[in-house]
Order: C-alpha cells, then structure tokens, then sequence
C-alpha cells in the first residue's frame, strides 16, 4: 500500500480557532494530519521565536477526528521547530498554516505568524503553503476555502515546490460562486499608513494604540490585491532569500576597499 503524506497543520490564530479546524478538516481527506500549533493567539509575530523562556508541548484532543494535536506555549515559527524536531517521527511531506482570519496579502507577509511558519517550514526544505481568508472575524465562514484550499494542497504534493519557495495564498470573502478563480501574482507594493493614539492612564503614564489605514499604491493588474478585488484568489510564491541580488554589482561599484 502507498503510504499517505504526513501533513503539518499550524496557524498563528491559536489551535481552538475556525480557520485551523477548517484546514484540518481538509488535510484528513489528504493524508495523515499532526497539528502543533499555538495554545493562545499569536498574529502579528512574524517569525520570533522563543529564546529567553521555556517551551511546553501538549498533546490535546479538541475534536473526535483522526489527527494528532498538540498545543505549544510558543510562537508558530516555534510550533514548526517543536514539529518538526520533537513531536515527528519523520520529515512532513507538507506543511499547511492557517486558514489565517485576515489578509496575509502584499506587505502583511511581513508581519504574518501564519506565513513565518510556512516558511520555518520552507527553510527546513518542506513544501509549504500559507491560506488566508479575508474575514477578520472569529465565527468567519471558511466554507468556500475548502475547495480550493484542497486542489492546491495536492497539487504542492503532487508537484513539489523548489527549494525556497513557499506559496502565499489569499482567498476574497466572498461566496465560493462569487470565486472567479485562482489567479498567480505577485505581491503588491503596498504599506499601512500608521498612527498611534496617545493616551494616558489613570497614574498619568502615557500609552498608546497603534492604528492606520492599509495604502496600496501598486495599479498593477497582476498583484495579489488586483486578484482579491476582482473576485480572484491570490497565490504569491514567497522566497525567503532576502538579497536584493539585482544590487549587489551596484554596490561592488563603491570602491568600500580602497
């Protein structure tokens, strides 16, 4: 008998979340499914990791289906190391992170718990997807994902990803009727406009709320915010190589040595 693909499932939305137990739901269709994933929210952390405290692994059992769950102290960068290194007995043939509630589109990569665990995941040479619904809200409907959230998880399986390459997919909050399709993009150039709201507290201290308005000032049409605003889900491959390989002969030309 062929053997099923071993699947990690994380998120950055903590293991009790809707988004996390929509995407388990459909890795059990796929293969055999262990989840590690944060015991309380963690969107916003990018990818830190736990270095100045302990970690703790638990194995929970949120559901009667068939996976393997285990609930982790730390961050989903975190979740994927713990995976990967304690909790599996072997390399995962996939990773999956999310369903984020929220957009993970353009520049929110940046900021994305649920994409920094893909790609812990990418680094570690597994092909990896990162899924994002843009709903916001805790009781969002992922039910128009799982379709979609399947066919392009077997087609990773099927036919792998290049070693640094990780996939960021975004899907509209919109009717699964209303989906025009999948459509491959890039990452808008895009950025939040930030303010902070300065208060003070009733000792008189300052503090402050960060706030702002998401700005894109990319008009392009073939950007993942073009995509989700025209009814398209969005898949952006992400590589996490940050040289700026174009300006390097541009930098040589300094003379930094004479």
């Amino acid at each position: 008998m062929t053997q099923k693909p071993l699947i990690l499932v994380t998120n950055d939305d903590g293991i009790n979340a809707p988004g996390i137990r929509t995407l388990i739901e459909v890795m059990n269709e796929i293969g055999d499914v262990v989840v590690v994933a944060p015991d309380s929210p963690q969107s916003g952390m990018g990818h830190a990791i736990t270095i100045d405290s302990t970690l703790y692994v638990e194995r929970v059992i949120v559901d009667n289906e068939k996976q393997l769950e285990y609930s982790c102290s730390g961050t989903p960068a975190d979740c994927v190391k713990l995976g990967i290194r304690e909790v599996l007995d072997r390399k995962p043939d996939l990773c999956v992170s999310g369903i984020n509630h929220g957009s993970n589109s353009s520049i929110n990569v940046i900021y994305s718990g649920t994409m920094s665990a893909a790609i812990e995941a990418g680094i570690e040479g597994i092909p990896s997807i990162g899924f994002s619904l843009l709903n916001y809200k805790w009781n969002a409907d992922f039910s128009a994902t799982k379709s979609y959230v399947k066919k392009i998880s077997e087609m990773v399986l099927k036919h792998g990803l290049p070693n640094g390459i990780v996939l960021n997919v975004n899907i509209p909050n919109i009717s699964k009727k209303e989906i025009k399709g999948i459509k491959i993009c890039r990452q808008a150039k895009a950025n939040w406009v930030e303010e902070f709201d300065k208060r003070k507290n009733p000792q008189g201290k300052d503090y402050y709320w960060l706030t702002g308005k998401f700005v894109n000032l990319d008009y392009g049409e073939d950007t993942d915010e073009w995509a989700l605003e025209n009814g398209y889900i969005s898949l952006v491959p992400v590589q996490f190589d940050l040289t700026a390989h174009h300006y390097i002969q541009n930098l040589n030309s300094w003379n930094l040595n004479g």
